[in-house]
């Protein structure tokens, strides 16, 4: 089989892994899909396990969000130092790993909604854009306190920066993994915007 693919493949199956999702089963003792949001995310770990245990529950939210930032990270950082891809490779590799977060095989196709993993990818690549989007998070969650609402800021913050620091890509000069990125994560908040809009979406206290 082509190295890339074999690549692609990995980053992939690693990116599904439901870290959220096995943490809230293995030390919390409760199924986050089946409560919540049914995010596998660690607002949902968050919000699920706190009920019963605030203390564990900020400390599983904070491994999850670890865990799926490397998600995004690790291939890229194997695929480059162990086999030495090229950049174009290392990239589809980190579209790729949000893609498997998002639409994990492990659970029929369904996952999270990409916010770490996809930070953990442009940590390699982007981070003085990354800065800037975690910025714009923690500012808009600690006023807002709407999670939803302050990655999708964050989100915006990202790809804007891009354009700016970088508006000729290095090596790949396009936008695009990180304007696939930017959809998917969007196309999974839809539930999101459409409670946001509504006035029914939940704050995180």
């Amino acid at each position: 089989m082509n190295e890339n693919l074999i690549a692609y493949l990995l980053a992939y199956l690693i990116g599904a892994v439901p870290f959220g999702l096995l943490f809230g089963l293995l030390f919390g003792g409760v199924n986050i899909k089946k409560s919540g949001s049914k995010s596998i995310g660690a607002t949902n770990v968050l919000r699920v396990i706190k009920q019963d245990n605030p203390t564990l529950a900020k400390k599983l939210a904070i491994l999850t969000i670890i865990c799926d930032a490397l998600k995004g990270i690790l291939p890229i950082l194997i695929g480059q130092f162990v086999f030495n891809l090229d950049i174009s490779t290392l990239w589809a590799m980190g579209v790729l790993a949000v893609v498997g977060h998002c639409f994990s095989p492990y659970l029929m196709f369904e996952g999270g909604k990409g916010i770490a993993t996809g930070a953990g990818v442009l940590a390699y690549f982007l981070p003085v854009e990354l800065i800037i989007a975690v910025t714009v998070w923690f500012i808009t969650g600690k006023v807002l306190k709407i999670s939803s609402l302050a990655s999708l800021f964050a989100l915006l913050a990202m790809v804007v920066s891009s354009f700016i620091l970088h508006y000729d890509m290095p090596h790949i000069n396009t936008h695009a993994p990180v304007l696939i990125i930017a959809f998917v994560v969007v196309y999974k908040h839809l539930p999101n915007i459409k409670r946001l809009l509504s006035g029914a979406e939940s704050k995180v206290i």
